[in-house]
């Protein structure tokens, strides 16, 4: 089974299925969820299973971390297609009340997100986001497990991306 890529608040984070083939410096499960993608779908974890995927936690009104972080979120998207990796991109939303489905659209517009593997999710009370943040990814907010995570990066570096890339490398 594939393991898959998470990237949390102001950290990025590796997560996997089984296995190990890189360093990692986490292990964690992830517990379920299921959300609203910004064109108003559903999006779980069961629908990432077996696959990579990197996330972030964001939210579109932000003008501290969250700038650097999604503007990294897309170099990475870049990066992965020059690379051809087949990776999913993934975008919690951390103000699901201000931060519908339309404002993501257009949040990730303004990002040139490629829908067709970044999807940014909403549609869940604040206390069900922070839940899955703490204890799935050890990053705690303010204001059965199919994965687990097994490193972290900085989410603000972007130096820390190439490294990213050559890690999804050894392990795709």
């Amino acid at each position: 089974m594939k393991r898959l890529l998470i990237m949390v608040f102001a950290f990025m984070l590796f997560l996997t299925a089984c296995g190990e083939k890189i360093e990692t410096n986490m292990s964690r499960d992830v517990q379920a969820f299921e959300f609203t993608t910004q064109d108003n779908e559903s999006l779980a974890l069961k629908d990432l299973e077996g696959k990579w995927w990197v996330a972030d936690f964001i939210f579109t009104n932000c003008t501290t971390v969250c700038l650097p972080m999604t503007t990294n979120m897309s170099k990475l998207q870049d990066k992965i297609k020059q690379e051809n990796l087949d990776v999913q991109l993934v975008s919690f939303s951390v103000d699901p009340e201000y931060d519908t489905p339309k404002v993501l659209e257009e949040y990730a517009e303004s990002y040139q997100a490629d829908l067709s593997n970044w999807s940014f999710l909403t549609g869940y009370e604040f206390q069900t986001i922070k839940e899955l943040s703490i204890k799935s990814f050890q990053s705690p907010l303010e204001k059965p497990p199919e994965g687990e995570v097994i490193k972290r990066y900085s989410g603000t570096d972007p130096k820390k991306l190439d490294v990213i890339i050559d890690d999804l490398k050894e392990v795709s």
